[in-house]
């Protein structure tokens, strides 16, 4: 027997015992790889940035992830149910409690905070305008000389930038054209929103009132600042919707930078931006679970990003980019996310 050799053979076992992988490490490191997810996102543009970094981190988890699909709220609540789609980034709850299936909390669930009590709602004036006519509130539209100076089609109405049919911002502000008698007194106009406050934009600059419906994150707010450029009015009173109720003390808030009042009645519930998911998804990927679970976002980034958007870096390159760079900056926050997605492997 040739000693020499077998103790080298012995060595060498010894040490693959100490480099070699234990075993399963390697799905560890990719816990996703066979598997393709299929994500959707929502229509607005502002919410695509979250979908670029959620997907990021599922790829770097081994997953594959199909092309998004842009959907209305109550077609993806619906398809997600079905298992037809896996998951998006873009739940705002409670505003979409209304538009999820009956069946929605026995198939899917919201899961994480992309931004906990992150989406503000509510209208805004030009704050010139809103000193000039001292409006306070939606009510104020009533008066003949406000409708005549916020009526730019000269149909008799004041004309508000609103929401687009199927998001869940059109349904509030339907209700409250009826509940507060405006309906004869405000007009709606439910065009494309982005190139509607375009519009708005373009006019104030030009030293024509401005009166619009807007959200927090969204670039809105840093084109046209609140306290400097617009305020946030109030409704006339607090009527909850029926899916706004449970969380009706969210919908009067203080401290808003801007507000012709402290507090202000904004007549919307402040919202969680949440991720939200199948349930047999989630059972059967623990990795992407705890992702989604861990996946937050500071509103300052968001509102950034949503900036270089609205200033033509709108591609899905550009959106790319800006993921690959807040990665870059938030790279220790990064890793532990996906080190910690690694470790729900059992």
């Amino acid at each position: 027997m040739n000693f020499r050799l077998v103790k080298a053979l012995v060595i060498a076992a010894v040490a693959a015992c100490f480099i070699a992988p234990a075993p399963g490490m390697a799905y560890q490191e990719k816990p996703g790889k066979g598997v393709t997810v299929k994500p959707a996102r929502a229509t607005w543009n502002t919410g695509f940035f979250q979908e670029v970094l959620v997907r990021k981190g599922l790829e770097e988890l081994g997953y594959k992830a199909e092309k998004p699909k842009d959907l209305a709220n109550p077609i993806f609540y619906k398809s997600v149910t079905l298992g037809d789609l896996d998951y998006w980034c873009n739940g705002w709850f409670p505003m979409h409690n209304s538009q999820v299936p009956k069946d929605f909390d026995e198939k899917a669930q919201t899961i994480g905070y992309v931004a906990k009590a992150g989406g503000l709602q509510g209208y805004l004036v030009s704050k010139r305008d809103v000193e000039k006519f001292n409006i306070k509130s939606l009510d104020d539209f009533k008066r003949p000389e406000v409708i005549k100076a916020f009526d730019t089609n000269n149909d008799g109405k004041a004309d508000l930038t609103a929401c687009p049919p199927g998001w869940g911002c059109e349904k509030a502000i339907a209700f409250h054209m009826e509940t507060y008698g405006l309906k004869d007194y405000i007009n709606p106009v439910k065009a494309s929103y982005e190139a509607g406050i375009a519009s708005a934009l373009a006019a104030y600059k030009s030293g024509k009132p401005a009166f619009f419906y807007t959200w927090a994150p969204n670039w809105t707010i840093f084109k046209m600042k609140p306290g400097k450029d617009v305020m946030w009015i109030n409704v006339p009173e607090i009527i909850p919707m029926e899916t706004q109720k449970p969380a009706v003390d969210r919908m009067t808030v203080s401290g808003v930078e801007g507000a012709v009042t402290d507090p202000v009645k904004l007549g919307f519930v402040v919202c969680d931006i949440q991720i939200v998911a199948n349930k047999k998804f989630l059972k059967e990927n623990p990795a992407a679970k705890r992702f989604f679970e861990l996946f937050t976002l500071p509103l300052i980034d968001i509102n950034e990003q949503n900036t270089r958007m609205n200033e033509g870096e709108k591609s899905a390159k550009d959106i790319e980019k800006h993921a690959n760079e807040w990665i870059a900056k938030n790279q220790d926050t990064w890793n532990g996310w996906i080190e910690e997605a690694r470790k729900a492997v059992k």
